[in-house]
């Protein structure tokens, strides 16, 4: 490495996941080519990595345009949203919320299609939940998850995470947390403890869920959000329209109707599945299959009773939809919801639609996933949008549901006081 130049990432090197970096390089020759590079690791083993070639016009390479890598142009987080695994198909995996993101970044000297000699470096610690938050495991009575609580005396609001696929996802539940509200994340399969395989979701779980939420002491309020993405937001609509205490959902790329899974309440069978043909699947060249024409039309008339009653919800609803979601019709979707809701007399929603955005919409700065594998369909799908875009739109909603929340729950300090 070069003594006379210097990497920094600033304001700190060490910092929450959702937080933007900036990274400065000094003692470059003016018109000096160099690469940065970032390089990181995943839970699961996946190397990802991304690389960006500048003219150095100074010693703030997020204001010069990357002329090539694996992405062009300025744009100040691309080496870590730009970032890819050494194997196609793969997504980025960081479930686990007590070990911080590291990202090693670094410069080198351009020479040509070879790396050239590192002349600096420096790793981003990017945590997974901030200072304060206390991360408790939940095993009570039914419910399998865990609980985020924010530093402080509160009142939070209390938001119950829905996330898709078996197991626990803790990285959107404890980065929530980091910004003030109390999270509940819980499995609905998958779990160490719970069948791998189910044939039916019940909703008395869900409820269960809300009601444990609920009772937390630094939680103010009577009632809960709901943030859901793909499969589960179906469920969060289902919450909303048949039980008591949702206050807000969050749907983001969702369905309309049931999916995949009956649902049942008090042990009788309330919405029937709206299934699947694997045989719409089409094949691409990047050996991964478009899927977005694989659900069933839930308004055919041998469909019409998956779809959900969402004009039951007395809570607010934001409906989030990727315009380029590759995984089902998620626009589609959301515009078959508006026009019963309108049709019953309803207004308690807003829409904000992505374009250029694909169907894993997550917290922001994290690689995007263009294909990996998908459970149901047990091969490669592709999940659409354009990276820069998608990036983008991460940024935009992750303020979006913070601000959803915030506006449409209600937070009192008296039964926060009331519960000690």
């Amino acid at each position: 490495m070069s003594s006379q130049v210097r990497l920094r990432l600033l304001p700190r090197a060490r910092c929450v996941f959702d937080e933007p970096v900036q990274v400065k390089v000094a003692g470059l020759r003016s018109r000096q080519m160099v690469t940065l590079r970032a390089r990181s690791t995943d839970e699961k083993g996946v190397v990802f990595s991304s690389s960006a070639t500048f003219r150095v016009d100074g010693s703030d390479l997020e204001r010069d345009p990357s002329l090539g890598g694996t992405y062009a142009g300025v744009e100040p987080m691309g080496l870590l949203w730009s970032m890819r695994p050494d194997t196609l198909h793969l997504k980025f995996q960081r479930t686990k919320s007590l070990n911080p993101h590291m990202v090693k970044i670094s410069v080198h000297e351009e020479e040509g299609d070879e790396e050239g000699r590192m002349l600096a470096e420096s790793t981003n610690e990017r945590l997974l939940i901030g200072d304060g938050v206390i991360r408790r495991t939940v095993r009570e009575r039914n419910i399998r998850g865990a609980l985020f609580t924010p530093a402080g005396e509160g009142p939070f609001p209390a938001v119950l995470d829905l996330y898709t696929g078996g197991g626990l996802s803790e990285k959107r539940p404890s980065l929530l947390a980091s910004r003030g509200f109390v999270v509940l994340t819980v499995a609905l399969y998958g779990h160490s403890d719970m069948p791998r395989n189910i044939r039916e979701i019940d909703l008395d779980y869900l409820e269960e869920a809300v009601e444990f939420l609920k009772k937390q002491y630094k939680v103010g309020g009577k009632g809960v959000g709901v943030i859901s993405i793909s499969k589960t937001g179906d469920l969060a609509l289902s919450m909303a329209s048949y039980l008591q205490g949702v206050e807000a959902v969050v749907w983001i790329n969702g369905c309309s109707a049931n999916t995949l899974l009956p649902l049942y309440y008090k042990k009788s069978q309330i919405l029937p599945a709206l299934m699947i043909d694997l045989s719409k699947l089409i094949p691409t060249e990047s050996e991964a299959f478009n899927g977005k024409k694989v659900l069933n039309d839930p308004l055919a008339e041998e469909n019409e009773a998956t779809l959900i009653p969402v004009e039951r919800a007395e809570g607010r609803l934001l409906f989030v939809a990727a315009e380029d979601d590759l995984n089902w019709d998620s626009k589609a979707y959301v515009d078959m919801m508006v026009e019963r809701l309108q049709r019953h007399g309803k207004d308690n929603f807003e829409i904000v639609c992505y374009p250029g955005a694909g169907h894993y919409l997550e917290p922001p700065y994290g690689p995007y996933c263009p294909s990996s594998l998908h459970a149901v369909a047990g091969r490669p799908v592709l999940w659409g949008g354009e990276a820069r875009s998608h990036a983008a739109t991460e940024v935009h909603l992750w303020k979006k549901i913070q601000e959803f929340f915030r506006t449409h729950m209600s937070c009192d300090a008296t039964q926060t006081k009331a519960k000690l």
